[in-house]
């Protein structure tokens, strides 16, 4: 089968469940308000692309490439981002709600989180140093063996992370968040 590449192409309102599935490499692509969901993003290379206001919810992720990739305004439940192509994984997030995903063993150092919602969203085991969780509500979060080394939390909430399981070292929190650090000692902190 002969695989395409794509450069410096706009996808708007595309239905995608409609069509068929994308195959290839796209490059300094713009995804608008699309519906991606329930695809199959199999071994597809994404460099430089940005998708905002998309459904990716439920898209199969084996073998995927995601270098320098921009989430915008997505809706990206169920998504597992561990079997993606790790050699140069690197994306950010905004406004994105990626509840029930899961980043299970990534190395996603310096990853940019901004005002996600982040239901019980898996990050055991994952690399998350340097990384920047900006306004997001990480209830129900996993975070068990994770390393969040000089990662930035002090404007997210909802998180429970035992520093016993967790590197934390050097990484920030708010004062407004020490109960998430605290809850497994079932001890009240009042102002």
């Amino acid at each position: 089968m002969e695989e395409n590449y794509t450069v410096d192409k706009i996808f708007e309102k595309e239905d995608f469940l409609a069509s068929p599935t994308l195959k290839g490499e796209y490059e300094n692509c713009s995804f608008v308000n699309c519906d991606l969901s329930n695809g199959d993003f199999s071994g597809i290379i994404f460099i430089d692309c940005v998708f905002t206001s998309c459904n990716l919810s439920m898209v199969k992720l084996p073998g995927t490439v995601f270098r320098d990739v921009k989430f915008k305004d997505c809706k990206m439940l169920g998504l597992q981002f561990e079997t993606c192509n790790e050699f140069g994984l690197a994306f950010g997030f905004d406004r994105c709600n990626l509840s029930h995903s899961s980043f299970y063993r990534t190395k996603i150092k310096n990853t940019g989180f901004s005002n996600c919602q982040l239901d019980s969203v898996d990050f055991t085991a994952c690399d998350l140093g340097g990384a920047v969780f900006h306004d997001c509500d990480l209830v129900r979060a996993k975070f068990e063996n994770t390393s969040l080394e000089k990662a930035d939390l002090r404007t997210s909430y909802n998180y429970s992370i035992d520093p016993d399981l967790n590197r934390i070292k050097k990484a920030r929190f708010s004062l407004a968040g020490i109960p998430g650090l605290l809850d497994k000692y079932d001890i009240t902190i009042e102002s």
